[in-house]
Formats: C-alpha cells, structure tokens, sequence
C-alpha cells in the first residue's frame, strides 16, 4: 500500500503538497479528533485500515512515503505534538501529519507550541532536534503504553512495555518501570531481572536515591522467592 502511495506522489511532483495531496486528500488518513484516546489510533494496523490516528501514528506512513522518494525525512522532539520535517532539493518543510500533511511555518509553530505550554512560550532550536526511527516506535507503542494504564489494565500494559523494551533493551526509564509493574503484577522474577540490569546500566552515575529505593526492592523481592 505504501508504494502505491509513494507512486501517486512521484508523479505529483516534489513537494510536501504532493504528500499531503495523496495521503490526506485522496486516500483521506487524517487525524482522529473525534476519539483521540481510542487505542486503535495507536496501533499502526488500525491506522492504516481506519485511515485515522494519532499524530505519531500517522507520522509513520509519511515518513515511509516520503523516503521513498528519495527525500530526507525525520521525526522532529516538538513539545506534545508530533511533527516530521522534509528535505526536498535543499529546502526543508515542518509536515504535520495529523492535520491534513498541512506544511507549518514559524508562526503556526508557535501557536502549536502556546496551546501545550502555554501563552508565553516560545520555539527553541531543541524542539526541531531529529528523533531517531527508534524513538518514533518508542513514542508510538508508550502511547498504547500510557492509555492501558490509565485504564488500570496492569497485564496489558506489562505486554506493552515488553515490546518497548524489545525496541530499546538498555533504556534505564524503561527497565524501573518494569520492575515497577512486575513487582505490581506479583511476577517476581521479571521484576528482579529489570531491576537487576537497571542497576547494571546505571552504575554508579545513577541518582543514589534511586538506587537505594531499587536495590531495597530487590532485597524485598528476593526475599519473596524463598
């Protein structure tokens, strides 16, 4: 399906329109203003079946489409909404996916960026700092993550967090935190192996208060399994 995208836009010409042209106009994936929260706007799956999502979600497609054009094409750190940018022929386009492929200049940035942080807020370098393919698949599947938690649906989000981690092994957040819903879920083993290497990763440099509370968990824990 994505080629067939990418066909339609390669013969519309270079531009960011042409994505916005194929993707929002004609095949009509747009933003779910409607049920945001709907876990179905997470799962790329049901994104590209319903043609509706959340902003990262259909940020995806975007970014798969466009670098089959042969275009530069990144995830950008932007505060709270997701948004990719696009290098075409050395001019370089803020894409926001959610709304239509609709190409932001610096005034509609800010407005962006005053709705989440406030009146006074304004666009700093780091808010355009690239995000990695992995980070994007991160922030994907924490938005399934965050929404099952809400929901206090603990094994679910246990499952979410274990694809989280298949993605980033070694990301000290992400182990606390499976210590942390292990241990909630009475599955002592998994908890001690992510505490375990989360004090392996962090090592000495880590918050000592952090490492006291994990490693008087992990006492509590083991003491469990006897």
């Amino acid at each position: 399906m994505a080629s067939d995208l990418a066909d339609l836009v390669r013969r519309r010409g270079a531009s960011p329109d042409a994505l916005a042209e194929v993707i929002a106009r004609s095949y009509g994936y747009r933003g779910d203003t409607e049920s945001y929260d709907d876990l179905q706007n997470a799962d790329l799956v049901r994104v590209i079946e319903r043609r509706k999502g959340l902003p990262v979600a259909l940020s995806i497609l975007y970014l798969d489409v466009a670098r089959r054009q042969g275009w530069e094409a990144e995830g950008l750190a932007f505060p709270a909404h997701f948004l990719i940018r696009i290098g075409i022929d050395g001019a370089r386009h803020v894409v926001d996916p959610f709304h239509d492929g609709a190409v932001r200049d610096a005034a509609d940035l800010r407005g962006l960026l005053r709705r989440v942080l406030g009146p006074e807020a304004e666009l700093q370098s780091q808010h355009f700092d690239p995000v990695s393919d992995r980070d994007v698949l991160l922030r994907l599947e924490n938005n399934v993550r965050l929404r099952l938690a809400n929901r206090e649906d603990w094994p679910t989000a246990a499952q979410s967090l274990d694809r989280m981690l298949a993605i980033a092994p070694d990301r000290p957040e992400l182990l606390l935190e499976a210590g942390q819903l292990n241990a909630r879920l009475d599955k002592r083993r998994a908890a001690i192996a992510a505490f375990e290497r989360f004090l392996d990763i962090e090592g000495a440099a880590g918050d000592p208060a952090v490492r006291e509370r994990v490693s008087s968990l992990l006492q509590e824990l083991r003491r469990g399994l006897n």
